[in-house]
């Protein structure tokens, strides 16, 4: 039968407790969220709502075709813009997702005969750009430039070093300043997702490559996405003007793709103005993040001490993961779960998300729930 292993697999699942499964949920959820990445609490402000309203009033729903052809709207632009100088580079290029633009940011930088060095604990959407591209991939130790530096040794062609700013699973920060060091060392270029630092890290959350001292270099490309501290949908690639207008005329998923919704777009850049206007967000998320790690470990439970503004707690396995998620959404909390294939190190987590707009008594609460329901 066509298909036929497709229910094979689904067992296999099923008996290791890997089931993933889609839980929509109620616009008036009466849950506390700590599971999704709204990390300043901008989603559902205000501005950024009308923001997104106003732009599909005027736009209408769809951008109506790829940026090449029809989907680039004057909100577009304007929204490059502004990024491009808030975090502090020449160029701005927004694209449909944050996936979207790590594989475009990787496989128009990694030509044929290229040497690309991928950190083991890089995200799903940087691995598959690196499967993409032509070049040669070496994975290089977790956060170790010297491994990076050795995977870069003796190649005379073209060379990327790709990695995460902060690692979406226990919130680690990259050693950024190391790595860039060694790239400039054998003549590498050095791509960065900063999908978790943008509105956390930096000057009123211009990101960590910014306050790494690498905005605006010459040899960094950095990818960010607009879904978690801007509240709204979307990705974009920063960089040299030179990169940008490469990408333009190589990058797949920025020429095929239909462009971003001008709701999107509109959502991003009110977001942005209200970050720039109130910065202190960006230095609260990272206050929450460090007293829900004090107050966890003080529990006696083992939280990764966060760089950003992800808090994660390890399990023993994924059974006890999952049921321990299950419980605390019983008890009004949303947590996330991690669990294999999930996370490289097979090392089972709970995921917590430090937002900004989170209260002393949403955090006391927070804590109580994790403490109570543990397995």
């Amino acid at each position: 039968m066509a298909f036929g292993w497709i229910d094979e697999q689904a067992e296999l699942r099923r008996r290791a407790g890997l089931v993933r499964t889609l839980r929509p949920r109620a616009a008036d959820t009466p849950l506390l969220d700590l599971a999704s990445n709204d990390y300043l609490g901008l989603a559902r402000h205000p501005e950024v709502t009308e923001g997104a309203a106003g732009a599909a009033r005027t736009w209408g729903g769809g951008s109506t075709g790829s940026r090449l052809v029809t989907g680039t709207t004057e909100l577009h632009v304007e929204l490059e813009r502004e990024l491009a100088a808030f975090c502090g580079f020449e160029a701005a290029l927004v694209l449909s997702s944050g996936y979207a633009a790590n594989l475009a940011a990787v496989t128009a930088l990694a030509p044929h005969g290229s040497r690309i060095v991928s950190d083991a604990g890089n995200h799903a959407s940087l691995i598959d750009g690196c499967r993409l591209a032509r070049g040669a991939t070496h994975v290089a130790a977790h956060s170790d430039p010297d491994a990076v530096g050795k995977a870069l040794q003796g190649h005379d062609g073209p060379a990327v070093a790709v990695s995460d700013t902060v690692f979406s699973v226990d919130g680690d920060a990259a050693p950024l300043a190391e790595l860039a060091r060694v790239c400039r060392e054998h003549g590498a270029g050095l791509v960065l997702d900063d999908a978790h630092g943008l509105g956390v890290l930096g000057d009123g959350g211009r990101g960590a490559p910014f306050a790494a001292g690498l905005a605006g270099t010459d040899d960094v490309v950095v990818t960010v996405t607009l879904s978690k501290s801007l509240g709204s949908q979307g990705g974009a690639v920063l960089g040299p003007a030179r990169v940008i207008r490469h990408l333009v005329n190589t990058a797949r998923t920025f020429i095929f793709d239909t462009g971003l919704a001008p709701a999107a777009v509109g959502a991003a850049l009110a977001a942005l103005r209200l970050l720039r206007r109130e910065p202190g967000r960006a230095a609260r998320a990272g206050a929450v993040a460090r007293e829900l790690h004090e107050r966890l470990t003080a529990a006696g439970l083992e939280a990764v001490r966060p760089d950003a503004a992800v808090v994660s707690v390890r399990v023993p396995s994924p059974e006890q993961a999952v049921r321990w998620a299950a419980d605390c959404r019983a008890a009004g909390l949303a947590v996330g779960c991690f669990r294999p294939p999930s996370v490289p190190d097979g090392v089972s987590r709970l995921r917590l998300t430090a937002r900004a707009d989170l209260s002393g008594a949403e955090i006391e609460r927070a804590v109580r729930v994790i403490g109570e329901t543990r397995p």
